[in-house]
């Protein structure tokens, strides 16, 4: 079973990054603003999918995840864009 990260973004230009198992169901549950949403989906307006990528394992997903939680808002926009060489620039 494919785990997946992914990215957010509001109306706002706000981020929210998070990991599932079942992608589909957890964008529905986030755009919907669904109780099983999380809270800081539930406070923005017009969430969309922006960016998402598949691991194997759960760990590796949740590793990735908190790796680009880390991450400068600069470095996440360029991922998102696909603009490699910025990325690696910074």
């Amino acid at each position: 079973m494919p785990f997946y990260i992914y990215f957010l973004k509001d109306s706002k230009n706000r981020l929210y990054i998070g990991q599932t198992n079942k992608l589909d169901v957890r964008e529905h549950q986030q755009i919907t603003k669904s109780s099983k949403s999380a809270k800081y989906v539930k406070d923005g307006k017009d969430f969309k999918l922006v960016y998402k990528e598949g691991y194997s394992t759960r760990l590796d997903a949740m590793r990735r995840e908190k790796q680009l939680k880390g991450w400068t808002r600069a470095k996440k926009e360029a991922l998102i864009a696909g603009d490699l060489k910025s990325l690696k620039k910074l």
